[in-house]
């Protein structure tokens, strides 16, 4: 879905030189199929692009996440969290430049139904809008007089409301935010397009991680962190859309970390998957029964990914120290 140009006030500044030997450690395939491209089960074969392969599109970060595509402005933004820092890369001129910095450690970033940035940040525990002069508003940082603990993804529904979850990863140390108290249970919350009002999504899951919507929005999906293994919930969207129910497990992890997500428009789960060891490390892709039908093998863990480009068919793959596309034969669900 295109928007009008976002415009990012003060917030961008210059291009960060790279170091060339920053890529050195990448070796990316000669061959066509990309033999990372992994067709676990027959299904996915339609989803592989013969003649497209794995790119490393920048190099040189501490831990990348929540990466959001803005289309009008053919760019990509993602977090470096240790770095305090969202980064922008140009799909133009291949250009890497610091969006925010101090970005109050961000970690998970979207847009809402007008076209601007949402953000999860752990440093101020709040979730904040980024408004087209640039002023910061905002969403939520508090519920029922308590701040929260460290929002960390997010999703916006096509009514404008706002969905987050609220692990406390962020105030566990000093490396991603800042040590503090755990006030509140790891709630998944709602805040109301309209009145702007946060209810509890959900709050019985322990530590809640990535989240995304069905293509019709009747589902909506949340990795439970804090489990072993983890699981990928499912539940149902009920009440005209401001309630879940139906809590049930479509995905054993196993002795993977699956940790954010985004759906496809065939309402196939896209993964970003990770343990350190070989087929562990990048995405894990399954249908909407839950079942494992395709993997992208990747040189680190993927935290999350996004879908993007002119035709939303570029997958953005958060890959660690890196970050990472391919183009796949299917397109994202636009913002959710």
């Amino acid at each position: 879905m295109e928007r009008r140009a976002f415009l990012t006030g003060s917030t961008a500044v210059a291009a960060i030189a790279l170091a060339p030997r920053a890529f050195a450690a990448w070796e990316p395939s000669q061959r066509y199929p990309d033999p990372a491209i992994k067709i676990v089960d027959p299904s996915f074969a339609r989803y592989r692009l013969a003649l497209s392969r794995v790119e490393q599109i920048a190099t040189g970060f501490r831990w990348c996440e929540g990466p959001v595509w803005f289309g009008d402005g053919r760019y990509l933004l993602w977090s470096d969290i240790p770095n305090n820092r969202i980064m922008r890369w140009d799909e133009e001129t291949g250009a890497v430049s610091v969006f925010r910095k101090p970005s109050n450690f961000a970690n998970g970033l979207t847009r809402d139904r007008q076209g601007r940035l949402l953000t999860c940040e752990h440093g101020t525990r709040r979730v904040t809008r980024t408004e087209p002069d640039g002023r910061i508003t905002v969403i939520a940082d508090r519920f029922e007089g308590k701040p929260l603990n460290s929002p960390n993804d997010i999703v916006c529904k096509s009514d404008g409301s706002i969905w987050f979850t609220d692990p406390p990863f962020g105030i566990l140390g000093f490396y991603e935010g800042y040590i503090a108290k755990v006030e509140l249970p790891t709630n998944v919350y709602r805040v109301d397009g309209r009145s702007g009002q946060i209810t509890v999504a959900v709050g019985d899951l322990n530590r809640p991680n990535g989240l995304c919507f069905s293509p019709d929005e009747s589902k909506l999906y949340i990795i439970e962190g804090g489990v072993t293994p983890r699981i990928i919930q499912a539940f149902d969207v009920v009440d005209g859309g401001t309630r879940l129910a139906n809590k049930r497990p479509l995905v054993n992890a196993g002795p993977g970390t699956p940790d954010g997500m985004r759906c496809d428009v065939d309402g196939n789960l896209w993964v970003g998957w990770g343990m350190g060891q070989e087929g562990l490390d990048g995405v894990h892709v399954f249908n909407p029964d839950g079942k494992l039908i395709g993997r992208i093998d990747l040189p680190a863990r993927s935290a999350n990914l996004c879908f993007g480009g002119p035709q939303r068919n570029r997958l953005f793959m958060c890959g660690s120290t890196a970050m990472y596309s391919l183009y796949v034969n299917t397109q994202g669900v636009p913002y959710v």
